[in-house]
């Protein structure tokens, strides 16, 4: 199983980014994905999460309205769109995913910082 996120990087205060999550190993369609972060010294938040039938939410009251997360079954891949980022946005972003029978992986997370 392996959970790779890409698209991570410096960007300026209003920027926008894209994080892709490419699964492998598992049937990527049956399971909820998710995106968490980890900032500098603190704990990890989740961050959005889609179903396996597309349902989504985003569930850090911090980044409604500015983050999306979105799927596509037939690429086995999930997305992050993140806008109008912030410096309080810089964190490792991990892409998680939880199957039915309570088997989950992790992947090993790519770097967002946002400062001019």
């Amino acid at each position: 199983v392996q959970l790779v996120e890409s698209g991570g990087g410096l960007v300026q205060p209003g920027g926008s980014l894209r994080l892709s999550c490419a699964a492998s190993g598992f049937t990527f369609r049956r399971y909820v994905m998710r995106w968490y972060r980890q900032a500098p010294g603190k704990e990890r938040e989740l961050v959005a999460t889609i179903t396996s039938f597309g349902s989504s939410t985003t569930d850090a009251d911090s980044v409604k309205g500015r983050f999306t997360i979105s799927r596509d079954n037939a690429k086995n891949t999930v997305y992050l769109q993140m806008n109008s980022l912030k410096p309080e946005d810089t964190a490792v972003y991990y892409c998680h995913a939880a199957g039915f029978r309570g088997d989950a992986y992790w992947g090993q997370g790519t770097p967002v910082f946002v400062s001019s």
